[in-house]
């Protein structure tokens, strides 16, 4: 295998996709060849895989994995000795259910979606940043307490609202794990008395169309038998990509 240098290198080989791309944030401080501590972002090719090793981005320590099984397989178990088996393989379903059978030791884990858009959602909201983040961590607990994003956790930059009449927050979404080229949709949560309204498609919006124009494409990951969440991020403008995380066993 080969370890890619640069930014542009990386990009080049990858054809940007977004998968690589989002995990490759703060590739360009890791790629100086000296550096090889827990925090640094490193990339690898072989063939014409690519491989991005990502730590501590949306949870886990992610190995984003794109190309051919037949290179990826090998590229896949090299870079798993040279970082350790902390790191999740994650990339496109067929992709990975094939890793999960050549690379000794690699189990599959779960399949889920990668959801993604370069377009600004036309749509009219009173969505907007909120000043701090009182009263997230107590909506998310409620409405919901599997989210990945939560307020001070590392990655997780500003959290957008809908609030109602008296200030309280009815709906809301996190900017978190932004990479320089994609920036990254989580943490999407409405109060129980408030769904059914439109507010998460209007919250959501906001935050897609902030994204887009400071980052050129946002991305987002949702659960694979949750229709409802896919169908109102169809309606925003992202196209849905199957995709799957492997781990060591």
């Amino acid at each position: 295998m080969q370890e890619i240098r640069t930014p542009a290198e990386l990009s080049l080989v990858s054809g940007s996709d977004s998968i690589v791309e989002w995990a490759a944030q703060g590739f360009a401080a890791g790629a100086d060849p000296g550096r090889r501590s827990r925090g640094v972002v490193r990339a690898w090719r072989q063939g014409d895989a690519v491989a991005v090793a990502s730590p501590d981005v949306s949870k886990h320590d992610r190995l984003a994995v794109i190309g051919a099984v037949e290179d990826a397989a090998p590229l896949v178990r090299d870079v798993l000795r040279e970082v350790g088996p902390s790191y999740r393989p994650f990339g496109d379903e067929e992709l990975v259910r094939g890793l999960a059978e050549r690379v000794p030791g690699l189990r599959f884990s779960a399949s889920f979606g990668w959801m993604d858009t370069s377009d600004v959602p036309d749509l009219t909201t009173t969505a907007a940043w909120l000043d701090g983040d009182a009263g997230v961590e107590a909506l998310l607990a409620e409405a919901s307490p599997k989210s990945y994003a939560w307020p001070g956790h590392p990655g997780v930059r500003r959290w957008a609202a809908l609030t109602g009449e008296r200030g309280e927050l009815l709906s809301i979404a996190a900017d978190a794990w932004s990479a320089p080229e994609v920036g990254f949709l989580a943490g999407v949560a409405t109060h129980p008395v408030a769904r059914g309204k439109g507010l998460s498609r209007q919250v959501c919006g906001f935050v897609t169309a902030e994204l887009v124009k400071r980052h050129r494409r946002v991305a987002l990951m949702v659960d694979g038998d949750n229709p409802a969440a896919i169908a109102v991020y169809r309606r925003l403008g992202y196209t849905y990509r199957r995709v799957a995380a492997a781990g060591m066993r």
